[in-house]
């Protein structure tokens, strides 16, 4: 079932109000492509980066966008080619060590003045990572659950400045909304 990004998405767009559009944007991490496609519907310019070829080759034919195949701990964009990226529930999947350079990356891929929002699944006031099983039966996947204050001091120190933060999904006890998402 797809989950409901509506308020990600408002909160990255609200962002980058202000903005002439169209926009160009990167989605980090856009897996099958639905966001991406969200994007350009919008009528925005939207390029992918996935670091699993099926998702490349299923986000490409779900948006007809452009999608780049690239390992996240090796990140490399064009230099002040975006608006503003986008991270919905990807960045957790990178080692905490790895964090600093996948973040300076992504500033210095952003145009002066753009946006970047990150959704990721947090520790609940803690820091811990490792593998854990995957979404489908028989796959692992690597989790850094970052608590809030480790996710933003990490950001600030790639320069980033937050703008806002919540944690999803909405309308329910803390306990029970696993994903923080910023706005820098």
């Amino acid at each position: 079932a797809d989950h409901d990004v509506s308020q990600n998405i408002n909160a990255f767009l609200g962002a980058l109000a202000g903005r002439p559009a169209p926009l160009d944007l990167l989605d980090l991490g856009c897996a099958g492509g639905r966001d991406l496609a969200a994007f350009r519907r919008l009528g925005h310019r939207a390029v992918g980066v996935d670091g699993v070829p099926e998702f490349c080759a299923m986000a490409r034919k779900e948006s007809g966008c452009e999608v780049w195949e690239q390992d996240f701990q090796t990140l490399s964009l064009p230099a002040a080619a975006f608006d503003g990226v986008y991270a919905n529930a990807s960045l957790f999947h990178v080692p905490s060590a790895s964090l600093p350079a996948t973040l300076g990356a992504i500033r210095d891929g952003l145009r002066a003045g753009g946006a970047f929002f990150a959704s990721n699944a947090h520790g609940f006031g803690e820091d811990r990572e490792g593998w854990t099983g995957g979404r489908t039966p028989g796959t692992r996947s690597y989790v850094a659950w970052l608590s809030e204050e480790t996710w933003c001091r990490l950001c600030r120190e790639a320069g980033f400045e937050l703008l806002e933060s919540f944690y999803r999904p909405p309308g329910k006890p803390r306990e029970r909304q696993p994903f923080l998402a910023t706005a820098w």
